[in-house]
């Protein structure tokens, strides 16, 4: 179901004079203005409901305003816009615009900007009623969600789920199209969760929905960070950017700031985070080398299991808790910290907690594909060049076999990390086989390339195999047929995606199914 019909089946009726009043709007048009209240928020004319507010914003192509005649014949009530956009709705020509030519509109200056505490009114500041989690960072942000939501189902709260795999309300799952949506279906979600009957809601919260607005007028009463590593940079273009934006949800002068926060800083980032939170509000601090960092939670005794898994005692403050872990990788011991950290934070009980995340699978992230086979095949969202040495080394651990992985890298994103995710392959896998992951517009063999020439910059001493393979399901065979027993083979970049985008068309592709595809075509004895 699409994200714009997650919304509450009976919404709070808010006069047009309140939202005004809010956000310091005037009010044109419309006779009977004192009269009209809205029942909703959307962007999209489209999705436009029966007493809807239309929020027509200024865009890089077009404004929003030329299509308020459409909203309001699909049931808009009023229409939010720039003075620009008020002219558009006051002189649109052409027979539509005399119908509705006494349509309320707000004006505000830079209406984006009140977007999120507009809508957040229209549904009744739900995010005040209910504990909300916002975790951020490179990568761990899924992870750590699914823990945490683990943990406070298990300690007895009712939490919603938004993310980038998936959105819950209670135990509904709705695919996510945005790791974080955009304001007026956000708050439309929290109100939905609040009805249906969620306490707490554990979300994701990317740099992009920061910077762009998309969590304006959220109340957050956790905010957590794992870590910072390149990505994005085609939209922040500098590191400090990108920190910047993940600072907004921790910095005393957000109007978006955690009350409260659990900050990793086993990076120079959390550190710099951890020093920033602080002015905010009470902050955990999160290390797996917490004696040498100084941190309020730690891990000690940690250790890899043969099958995968892992155990270590948890650290926090006076408490010492055995925790265990079905996903592999010294990082998902900093995610769990985070996690029993968080949990903390909101009354659950430390044991509880770390329990409840012994059980949790996260699809995509460190998800084993097993058919049998006697090699280890490993499907991983790692499409980042730090995430994937991370991953890359966390199997590499696992095993006394060789390492296979094939990877690629997305098109019309960041251009400076491709070569960086082919040295990185090439310097720790046996065997590199690169491929096409989703290169949009661009041309795929362009893509591979850069990748390749990342690979072969590494010293030939230290370099695997390296190969150039497309289709992507052609990759991932060559990948199982090169496998011996005892070996890993992981495939890197798409990790949860059902989905290849190929130009404009998402063509049907899932990792796991091919992974899994490409092993049962083996022989019984393990060849092809």
């Amino acid at each position: 179901m699409p994200s714009s019909s997650l919304r509450p089946q009976r919404p709070p009726v808010t006069p047009i004079g309140r939202l005004a009043d809010a956000i310091g709007a005037t009010v044109h048009g419309g006779a009977s203005a004192a009269e009209i209240s809205v029942t909703g928020i959307e962007l999209r004319a489209q999705d436009v409901l029966p007493g809807d507010l239309f929020a027509a914003l200024p865009g890089a192509h077009s404004h929003g305003a030329r299509f308020a005649a459409d909203a309001v014949a699909r049931g808009a009530v009023a229409v939010l816009t720039d003075p620009e956009g008020a002219d558009l709705v006051a002189n649109s020509a052409g027979g539509s615009a005399g119908a509705h030519s006494d349509v309320v509109v707000l004006v505000h200056p830079h209406p984006r900007s009140v977007l999120g505490s507009v809508s957040a009114t229209v549904y009744g500041d739900p995010s005040a009623s209910m504990i909300v989690v916002g975790i951020t960072g490179t990568s761990g942000k899924t992870t750590t969600s699914y823990l945490v939501e683990a943990a406070l189902r298990a300690g007895g709260r009712t939490p919603g789920l938004i993310g980038t795999v998936e959105t819950r309300i209670g135990d509904t799952p709705v695919p996510s199209a945005l790791t974080t949506p955009e304001a007026p279906h956000l708050h439309a979600m929290f109100a939905a969760m609040l009805e249906r009957g969620c306490d707490s809601v554990v979300m994701e919260v990317s740099s992009h929905a920061l910077s762009l607005g998309r969590v304006d007028g959220t109340r957050f009463a956790v905010g957590a960070f794992t870590n910072l590593s390149q990505d994005h940079l085609d939209f922040h273009h500098t590191f400090e950017d990108y920190f910047a934006a993940k600072a907004r949800l921790f910095a005393a002068e957000s109007d978006v700031h955690a009350a409260e926060s659990v900050v990793c800083i086993d990076d120079e980032w959390g550190r710099r985070m951890a020093d920033i939170a602080a002015a905010s509000g009470p902050v955990t601090t999160v290390s797996t080398d917490g004696e040498a960092r100084g941190a309020a939670a730690v891990a000690r005794n940690w250790q890899a299991r043969a099958d995968g898994a892992q155990t270590f005692d948890a650290v926090l403050g006076d408490r010492v808790v055995s925790a265990t872990l079905r996903l592999p990788g010294r990082y998902n011991v900093a995610n769990a910290l985070v996690g029993a950290a968080v949990a903390a934070r909101v009354g659950v009980d430390p044991q509880v907690a770390v329990d409840a995340m012994a059980t949790v699978d996260v699809p995509g992230r460190m998800q084993r594909v097993d058919r049998g086979q006697a090699f280890l095949a490993v499907v991983d969202y790692a499409h980042k060049p730090a995430a994937l040495e991370v991953a890359l080394a966390t199997l590499r651990r696992q095993t006394t076999g060789r390492v296979a992985v094939v990877v690629g890298a997305g098109g019309d994103r960041d251009t400076e990390k491709r070569p960086l995710m082919g040295a990185v392959s090439a310097a720790a896998a046996d065997l590199v086989v690169i491929t096409d992951d989703n290169p949009r517009s661009e041309d795929p063999a362009t893509i591979r390339a850069a990748v390749r020439t990342g690979a072969m910059g590494v010293d030939d001493a230290a370099r695997g195999e390296v190969v150039e393979i497309s289709p992507r399901a052609d990759a991932v065979a060559y990948a199982v047929r090169w496998a011996r027993p005892g070996d890993v083979v992981l495939v890197a970049g798409k990790g949860h995606e059902v989905g290849q985008k190929v130009g404009d068309v998402v063509h049907p592709f899932d990792d796991r199914e091919a992974l899994a595809r490409a092993i049962d075509e083996l022989g019984e004895d393990g060849t092809s």
